[in-house]
């Protein structure tokens, strides 16, 4: 049993591929332990985010975490966390990982095309990165 799991949260798909991983996390942590939802938005890049109302960004960034704290309700670890990040989603999902001291870190991945073997999937570099194990869900 782990006393403290991240689950990297991916919202494509409605979160089916989140949902599943957090049923697996709700079988592998301990009955006092801590479950951590982890969503890093990607940055929007300077010339975008001038032509896009601030307004939408919030609105859109509210969307995302009314769709976590629903994915959240789905986790029955004693205590559940959300956290919403924007920046290079595997430095953040380490980031997190690190702060919560988290025993083990969740992460969905796709089966790898050709692109992924010369710069790395995000669920390859928090593989290769982490101090903690890693399980690959696909």
């Amino acid at each position: 049993m782990y006393k403290s799991i991240v689950v990297a949260v991916a919202l494509f798909n409605q979160g089916a591929t989140s949902r599943g991983l957090i049923q697996r996390a709700n079988k592998l942590i301990d009955p006092d332990g801590t479950i951590t939802l982890v969503h890093v938005l990607d940055e929007v890049p300077a010339y975008l985010a001038a032509a896009v109302a601030k307004e939408q960004l919030l609105a859109h960034r509210k969307a995302i975490r009314e769709q976590l704290d629903s994915l959240a309700a789905s986790a029955k670890a004693k205590r559940v966390d959300v956290d919403l990040r924007g920046g290079r989603p595997s430095e953040n999902i380490l980031a997190c990982a690190e702060e919560c001291h988290a025993d083990l870190i969740m992460i969905a991945s796709h089966k790898p095309g050709m692109g992924d073997y010369f710069i790395g999937s995000t669920a390859s570099r928090v593989v290769r990165h982490s101090q903690v194990s890693v399980l690959v869900s696909r």
